[in-house]
């Protein structure tokens, strides 16, 4: 992440009329894959006895996830709600789905 930065960081136009002008930096350290695979596949195990269909993805931004992963914990991000639209007027959550997610994060406690 800090070689990324020092790179966008030392960018330069190459025309000589350009101006390239960069700012910010990250805020926080990535959620790496490696953080979350034994723990969700766990989770994964326990949702199909439960009849439950539990899907990996990967989406841009951050989260405190991404500092608990950042600290060696296994950090699953997303386990939440179940919907579409995150941050958006068209933001929703599936309150049918509710029940499932909540006992599966309490059998993933249970078991661990």
């Amino acid at each position: 992440m800090r070689h990324l930065e020092r790179r966008l960081h030392a960018l330069r136009p190459l025309q000589r009329e350009a101006r390239l002008e960069i700012t910010g930096g990250f805020d926080r350290p990535p959620l790496e894959r490696k953080m979350s695979g034994s723990l969700f596949a766990r989770a994964k195990s326990l949702a199909k006895q439960m009849n439950l269909s539990l899907g990996e993805c990967t989406v841009g931004g951050g989260s405190d996830g991404n500092f608990t992963a950042a600290l060696g914990i296994p950090t699953l991000d997303g386990l939440g709600a179940v919907g579409d639209g995150a941050h958006s007027a068209r933001e929703h959550v599936l309150t049918n789905a509710m029940p499932g997610r909540a006992a599966l994060l309490a059998a993933l406690l249970a078991t661990s």
